[in-house]
């Protein structure tokens, strides 16, 4: 499935709702606050945010960098075999 969001756009998301999260009672009203305006899914942005936690260290998880290393041992895996 292609990407519908650009990495400029996803870096937008993110930064808005960091910025503007004591704006609102929850962390999860101020997703759905600037998900509404960039025309996406409060889903979309709270998966992007909780992505970037785990990438910066800051929450626990396998990071991007580790999972694109995982498939390509995985891949290469497949070959030798």
């Amino acid at each position: 499935m292609p990407n519908r969001y650009d990495a400029n756009t996803r870096a937008k998301a993110i930064r808005l709702v960091r910025e503007h999260r004591g704006d609102y009672p929850t962390e999860y009203a101020a997703i759905t606050a600037v998900a509404g305006r960039l025309g996406m899914t409060a889903e979309t942005l709270r998966k992007w945010i909780r992505r970037a936690e785990v990438d910066e260290g800051k929450a626990p998880g396998t990071s991007t960098a580790e999972s694109v290393q995982v498939r390509e041992l995985k891949r290469k895996n497949r070959e030798l075999e």
